[in-house]
């Protein structure tokens, strides 16, 4: 059902999800009381069905829940002419599902064609970022648009045109620090950007060609001396950037070749990285060094990881369940395999969204088999699979947590789930 549209407005709560994989990225909420299961009969509060499909997650900054999606070209269009691809970003009221409001963004063309593995993901994977005041949003070779609480657009600034050698397109999630908003363009111009959230103009600028099939989205790490690091994974190579200037600081090599495509995981200083292709590996980083810091920073490296999805953790251990449906729990401080369970889920790809935790469990959408909850414990427990049989579409996005609410979406629908 299509709600209503309505204009108010609100302010932040405690209990935000303001980016992708929630507070610092990292996806954990401390929400309690939520469900652990439900059906369009049992603690379904709400749905909206969507303008277009997307494989972004949604994110909560105080009463306004925001997603991203596509149309006009690609999957669910009938249109073959990529000239009327858009991107659509919503604002919604987390309590009863109302559009506050919506706006479409013509897309910049020529876009990468629908064709190859971006059929997989789309036009619309990059997840919002919000502050409060204003909300972030990616759209690739289209560029990066700043939108106020009221859907005004702000700003707008462009981070290049070009496809990488796959032409998948792009995938990264913009993060904030302070006044400094963080894209990694990889595809479109091999390169990193701050920018100044407040006008959208290039603070810094970290160019690379070793940033080609970099899909990441990049991490925080916070120092011992109060200092934060931009941290990112690049195939083969682990960078520490200063954020306030772009400068690499320390790097170090792994085993992680190919794209790279889950994102960072920085738990305090200690950054724990998965991915590669088609070999996956993990690795685990102490940041704050200088120069090559193989030898020096890495903690462990394991061949135990993920193509897609990211890891959480909790009480010591690092979950995920990997894009072909296997559950994995690893021990954070050695890299130790605790268990790896094959889940039956068919088909191919069938985990694109990463784990969220909240209140001991963890909350994993698959794409066409339903929402996995597992216990966020060393000893595996499938406490549950929950579907929507009436949707059929593929769930890419990540689960949000906020409010005592789960917030799902799908290529048709976003969910609101609650025992309340």
């Amino acid at each position: 059902m299509v709600l209503a549209l309505v204009s108010t407005a609100g302010t932040a709560t405690a209990s935000d999800w303001p980016q992708f994989r929630g507070p610092g990225g990292r996806g954990v909420s401390d929400e309690t009381g939520l469900p652990t299961q439900w059906s369009e009969t049992q603690n379904l509060k709400w749905r909206l069905r969507l303008p277009g499909q997307g494989s972004s997650s949604p994110i909560v900054h105080g009463d306004q829940l925001l997603v991203t999606c596509y149309s006009g070209y690609g999957a669910g269009s009938n249109s073959t002419d990529a000239n009327a691809l858009k991107r659509h970003l919503l604002s919604i009221v987390p309590e009863t599902g109302a559009v506050r409001w919506s706006r479409e963004i013509p897309a910049t063309i020529p876009e990468d064609p629908w064709r190859g593995w971006i059929r997989e993901h789309g036009y619309a994977s990059h997840t919002p970022v919000c502050d409060g005041k204003h909300v972030f949003v990616f759209c690739g070779k289209t560029g990066v648009i700043a939108f106020d609480t009221e859907g005004q657009e702000i700003w707008r600034t462009n981070v290049g045109t070009s496809s990488g050698n796959r032409q998948w397109g792009s995938a990264a999630s913009p993060i904030l620090s302070g006044n400094l908003l963080f894209i990694n363009a990889s595809e479109e111009s091999r390169a990193i950007y701050a920018l100044d959230k407040r006008t959208g103009k290039e603070v810094w600028k970290c160019e690379s060609y070793k940033t080609e099939l970099t899909y990441n989205t990049p991490a925080l790490a916070e120092l011992p001396n109060s200092r934060r690091e931009l941290v990112i994974s690049v195939p083969n190579e682990v960078w520490g950037l200063n954020p306030e200037t772009g400068e690499c600081t320390w790097w170090a090599k792994t085993e992680l070749r190919g794209n790279v495509s889950p994102s960072l995981l920085a738990i305090n200083d200690v950054v724990y990285v998965l991915g590669g292709y088609p070999r996956v590996a993990s690795v685990a980083i102490r940041a704050g060094g200088e120069g090559d810091v193989t030898d020096s920073h890495v903690l462990w490296t394991s061949r135990n990881s993920s193509y897609i999805p990211s890891a959480v953790e909790h009480e010591g251990h690092l979950y995920w369940v990997d894009n072909k449906g296997a559950a994995y729990c690893l021990k954070a401080d050695s890299g130790e395999l605790v268990y790896r369970e094959e889940l039956d889920l068919g088909g191919r790809n069938p985990v694109y969204a990463s784990a969220s935790y909240a209140d001991g469990k963890l909350y994993i959408p698959s794409r066409r088999q339903g929402t996995l909850v597992l216990a966020a414990k060393p000893d595996f427990q499938l406490l549950a699979r929950n579907s929507f049989e009436a949707d059929q579409s593929d769930f890419n996005g990540s689960a949000a947590i906020s409010g005592g609410k789960l917030f799902l979406r799908s290529n048709k629908f976003l969910y609101c789930i609650t025992n309340n």
